[in-house]
């Protein structure tokens, strides 16, 4: 039986990946290994690497009336996304270049496009969006501006129309961290944070202590991103730790957000927790094997397939 589809809904981006750059010289010209054009953002591409897994899922977000848009959304449904609820506005999409160096590190420059106008309303959870649908995945908390106004309304509607619901943290440029995040938390089933976001969101280092505090907020699942060391996973009063896969890594530009689409997609089929961590650190592995945020993952046969093969 065919899993229920997942509902998506953040950023949606045009990368332009530089590679490999370790530091600037102004004024001079510099030979670049490989300059490529990607679909990024963080609601774009979860949405793309669970397609590329085998799931469901419609994503929700804006895109401008450029050529940008163009090549992002034939991405996206060439992937097997479902685009019908991507809006179209006026001005450019939103645009990121990354710079990445041989150690598979980023540094993102971002313009936002189309985002500043992304969900200037709660977004409506209309039949055509829920059918068939479970769960509600909700990116780009803070780099959408109007997110940090209607995210918590927005997660509060998809529980009242019978969605779980999971929220993925990402780099906070304005520095409210907690203070827009905290209205969202008694709405989550699941929360994702990596290390870096988990201190900045809780001022703690420690993974079981930054994952208490989400908890005592109303989180009900905390899931902690560990890079190198793979996830653990935190309900109350339990903790799962899932070990990583052993890979040479390339760019870890995406790697969060795969991860994220190998968690979900497992607990759609009905892995338990820790089976759903292991997935989700294999779908990671691959994607940072290859150059861009999607182009490692696999479909779910082939990163059983893999991780199968592959030493923890």
């Amino acid at each position: 039986m065919k899993a229920p589809a997942i509902i998506c809904s953040g950023s949606i981006v045009c990368d332009t990946l530089v590679y490999p750059f370790d530091s600037s010289s102004w004024g001079t010209t510099r030979l670049m290994r490989s300059i490529e054009s990607h679909v990024g953002g963080n609601g774009a591409n979860t949405a793309r690497a669970m397609a590329v897994i085998g799931a469901s899922v419609r994503l929700v977000g804006a895109v401008g009336t450029d050529a940008s848009a163009e090549f992002v959304l034939a991405e996206l449904r060439r992937s097997g996304v479902n685009t019908d609820f991507v809006i179209r506005v006026d001005g450019p999409t939103a645009k990121t270049v990354v710079l990445v160096n041989e150690e598979g590190d980023r540094q993102f420059l971002h313009q936002l496009g189309a985002s500043q106008q992304a969900f200037s309303r709660p977004l409506t959870f209309t039949p055509e969006l829920l059918e068939n649908a479970s769960h509600y995945h909700f990116a780009s908390l803070y780099i959408l501006p109007h997110l940090r106004l209607h995210g918590a309304e927005m997660l509060r509607r998809a529980r009242e129309a019978g969605l779980t619901t999971s929220l993925d943290t990402n780099w906070d440029a304005e520095g409210e961290w907690m203070r827009a995040l905290a209205p969202c938390l008694p709405e989550l089933d699941i929360l994702f944070m990596n290390e870096d976001e988990a201190f900045m969101v809780t001022g703690s280092k420690d993974p079981s202590t930054a994952a208490r505090v989400v908890l005592e907020k109303g989180v009900r699942t905390a899931v902690m991103k560990l890079s190198g060391r793979g996830c653990a996973i935190y309900t109350e009063g339990n903790e799962i730790v899932c070990p990583p896969f052993r890979v040479a890594v390339k760019d870890t530009t995406g790697a969060g957000d795969s991860f994220v689409a190998g968690f979900l997609d497992a607990r759609q089929r009905g892995a338990s927790w820790e089976e759903a961590g292991e997935f989700a650190n294999a779908v990671g592995a691959l994607s940072v094997q290859k150059l861009g945020a999607v182009t490692g993952v696999r479909s779910r046969a082939e990163t059983e397939a893999w991780m199968s093969t592959v030493a923890k």
